[in-house]
């Protein structure tokens, strides 16, 4: 099938000449539309109470994303907890770790971060396992992290500190789009939010990330393009090798 319109489930890049995306509508003059499919909403002062989480009990707190880092500290602020000097940082990624400066004051003897991924990450956390950890997420996270936790019987506890919602997607003609590109589970659900009569019939689905791909199956629909494998670690050169087969002039 030959792809005219695609449909990323995410914000535009705000550099858009430069991104790989930009590529793609030159090479195949294709048309490419992004629109945010999920919403992030923080959780109240009132709501996090319920659940009796009390952030002075612990010693350090595991950051998996800069939206976990703002609904950290916008809570703490709520509910004017002071954050002790002696807090230890863990955080995913070095980027992480350099945006807490917006909080804190770097040091590097309290912020740790691991290359990009959580495994990296539980190697540093288990040299600090006398600490008692608190891991800020959202309601929809991987669960793989707290598995991770657990398998090394490290001592932490969730807390649920910002919603994933679906956003309102009324001014989307989706019949419109040959392809539609997910990056998350959330996407998948806030499609069917927002057309719960939605067909597939003859449009493609792109999906990065194993969990969007399972996301995608348990739906019902067919998923056609998929990402990373070994010939394509990114989205872009996922949908890139389809198109080269699709769109190629006969």
């Amino acid at each position: 099938m030959k792809v005219k319109n695609i449909l990323v489930s995410q914000p535009q890049p705000s550099e858009l000449e430069k991104s790989p995306y930009k590529e793609l509508t030159k090479k195949f003059k294709v048309n490419v539309e992004f629109h945010k499919f999920i919403k992030i909403q923080g959780v109240t002062s009132s709501e996090f109470r319920k659940d009796k989480v009390y952030i002075q009990d612990y010693s350090a707190i595991i950051f998996t994303s800069r939206n976990a880092v703002d609904h950290f500290f916008r809570i703490a602020k709520d509910m004017r907890v002071e954050i002790p000097d002696t807090m230890k940082y863990f955080c995913i990624s070095e980027a992480a770790a350099f945006y807490l400066q917006k909080y804190v004051q770097y040091r590097k003897r309290k912020i740790f971060h691991g290359k990009q991924n959580f495994i990296d990450l539980i190697e540093l956390i288990k040299k600090h396992n006398e600490e008692k950890f608190l891991l800020p997420c959202s309601d929809i996270h991987k669960l793989s992290l707290p598995k991770l936790l657990n398998d090394n019987n490290i001592n932490y506890t969730k807390a649920i500190i910002y919603k994933t919602l679906a956003s309102d997607l009324s001014d989307v003609d989706i019949e419109k789009f040959d392809l539609i590109i997910f990056l998350s589970p959330s996407g998948v659900k806030s499609l069917f939010k927002n057309f719960p009569d939605f067909q597939q019939n003859s449009t493609l689905i792109g999906a990065f990330g194993p969990t969007t791909a399972k996301a995608i199956k348990e739906s019902g629909l067919t998923l056609n393009i998929k990402a990373p494998t070994k010939t394509a670690l990114s989205m872009t050169v996922a949908i890139e090798h389809y198109l080269q087969k699709a769109n190629k002039k006969k």
